[in-house]
């Protein structure tokens, strides 16, 4: 068990069926600056209190006043518009606290255990399944961050307790990585009292596995999706070389990316992108490729290339094309790179949103945290092993190109927390820090994922 859960009840040792379990300490903060107001020789900013955005519309992590005074957020299509307004963001000037601990009285009642395993299983509350495995075919996928609940009922642990627990474990488990579900208002005490009746149900003996895939212990772990340099298996490629015309055409100021870059952007860009992301001087902000073509295509071509564009994502990809095989190389005994660093670190630990959870909750391995388990179908990756020199990858889910902050901006989403502009200079850092963990292995851009 933890350090940090030994003083608890001797009888509370079977609390980690519920509470996902504890992390380390808390990383220390460094004194985070303001975003970067002046992007490019603007100093306007929006109403999120970051700078201007040079991203396409759904990207930029604006909200909306609706008719009836309701708020949306404006995102991708088919992503949900809930503003989540009321919880921390990533945002450096947003010092909100993280969703406040919060304890009330169990209400009297049994609870309705069909309505508990119909929260249980909701999607659109999580679901509890993405991280617990319980009893039922229709329980699938179930993820194994937390602790299989088949036979919870068996343990016979106290009502309230579990109340307590579902509701806002951190009472137990300062550093869980449970939601505090009641005390985020996801569900009502009533609701939780349900949820406990339906855990109450789940008693042995387990019913025999019909399918390994449902079961998180005798799933087998993903392998790949194959060649992702096969432009014949991989259509991010197909479109990456059509980038090569983008990179000769020229634009309304009159000139054309060749024009300045001779050689065509293979031989031109070759070794670029392995310094990438980094600390650009001219903009005085940290910025990966997207966010660099984003405003220099416009400056020296008069060709617009919105950050999360067709145009600039496969013009990215094309450029890291012309590194691939060579490592990743980033300066980080550079001043300005390694206090944004710094920064990226203290993101990454940072607990957000609805869900009260951090990057680290789930890409960390350390202390019950999720890496090398199972979110629902997903197996989450341990930031250790590097988890950006395939980026940006086709998404065959969607199918279609992401680049690394789509996937910051869609991992923001389900934790119930307003996701920033594409381009935000936290997002930046962010990405500088998780990039930091693929130093020295060699790129391999455009990758396939699902």
């Amino acid at each position: 068990m933890p350090r940090a859960c030994l003083a608890v009840p001797p009888w509370a040792a079977m609390i980690a069926v519920v509470a996902v379990g504890c992390a380390g300490s808390a990383v220390e903060t460094p004194t985070a600056r303001s975003a970067q107001a002046a992007w490019s020789g603007t100093s306007a900013v929006s109403s999120s209190g970051s700078s201007v955005s040079r991203a396409i519309p759904e990207a930029r992590g604006d909200i909306t006043t609706l008719a009836d005074g309701r708020t949306v957020a404006v995102r991708y299509p088919g992503w949900t518009t809930e503003d989540f307004g009321r919880f921390r963001t990533y945002a450096y000037g947003d010092t909100r606290p993280e969703v406040p601990i919060s304890r009330v009285p169990m209400p009297v009642g049994t609870g309705d255990s069909k309505r508990g395993r119909a929260l249980f299983l909701d999607r659109r509350l999580g679901p509890c399944t993405g991280c617990h495995l319980v009893q039922g075919e229709d329980v699938w996928p179930a993820g194994n961050v937390g602790p299989d609940l088949s036979i919870y009922g068996d343990r016979h642990l106290p009502r309230e307790y579990t109340f307590d627990l579902v509701y806002d474990p951190r009472h137990v488990f300062p550093h869980t990585v449970m939601p505090p579900w009641g005390a985020a208002g996801v569900l009502s005490p009533a609701d939780v009292v349900d949820v406990v009746a339906f855990l109450d149900t789940q008693r042995g003996p387990v019913p025999a596995e019909k399918d390994v895939e449902r079961d998180p212990k005798t799933r087998g772990k993903p392998t790949g999706f194959g060649d992702n340099l096969d432009p014949t298996n991989n259509p991010a490629v197909l479109r990456a070389e059509s980038a090569d015309d983008r990179w000769a055409t020229k634009g309304p100021a009159g000139k054309a990316c060749a024009d300045c870059h001779a050689g065509g952007v293979l031989a031109a860009m070759k070794g670029v992108a392995t310094r990438y992301p980094q600390h650009v001087v001219k903009y005085g902000r940290v910025m990966s490729i997207e966010d660099f073509l984003a405003v220099h295509g416009p400056e020296t071509t008069g060709i617009s290339l919105a950050e999360e564009s067709a145009d600039n994502l496969d013009l990215t990809v094309r450029i890291k094309m012309a590194s691939n095989g060579m490592p990743v190389n980033l300066d980080l005994g550079k001043p300005e790179n390694a206090a944004a660093l710094a920064r990226g670190k203290s993101s990454f630990n940072r607990k957000v949103g609805q869900r009260d959870h951090a990057c680290a909750d789930c890409h960390t391995a350390d202390g019950g945290r999720g890496a090398g388990k199972f979110l629902g179908g997903r197996l989450l990756v341990d930031v250790t092993s590097g988890m950006t020199r395939h980026f940006p990858t086709w998404r065959t889910s969607v199918g279609d190109v992401w680049d690394m902050r789509k996937r910051l901006q869609w991992c923001m989403t389900p934790l119930g927390t307003n996701m920033l502009a594409a381009d935000a200079v936290e997002y930046a850092e962010l990405e500088m820090y998780l990039t930091s963990f693929d130093q020295g292995q060699p790129l391999s851009v455009p990758g396939i994922r699902h």
